[in-house]
């Protein structure tokens, strides 16, 4: 018997209710922990340059980007974070810049680990 004659098994064994919770639970799984063809497509960062002089509102939109396989909401408070340095306490941008490339390699990197 393989798996999927074992799991119909199982299933049938399940009312209607705990048969759609193993639905929702093997859907969560696939969507959490499976390589679908894009991700294998957008594991390369893009190959986008870093301006001479930028803004750090332009560097965050250049490595959303440079990196669109990350979810930047995760990201979101130590962005922020890095962008109240710059523009309340006077962090220079190019300092912020590179912090912020650092934080994305380090995602990146997560992201690859997965």
């Amino acid at each position: 018997m393989n798996q999927a004659q074992k799991i119909k098994r199982l299933l049938s064994q399940l009312d209607k209710t705990h048969q759609q919770a193993v639905f929702d639970y093997a859907t969560f799984l696939v969507q959490q922990y499976s390589i679908d063809k894009t991700r294998e497509t957008d594991r390369k960062p893009a190959a986008i340059e870093r301006p001479e002089r930028e803004t750090v509102i332009a560097a965050i939109k250049r490595l959303k980007k440079t990196y669109p396989m990350l979810d930047t909401d995760i990201m979101l408070i130590e962005t922020s974070a890095l962008m109240g340095q710059h523009i309340l306490k006077g962090r220079e941008a190019p300092k912020v810049i590179d912090e912020l490339q650092s934080i994305f390699q380090a995602k990146y990197e997560q992201y690859l680990d997965r």
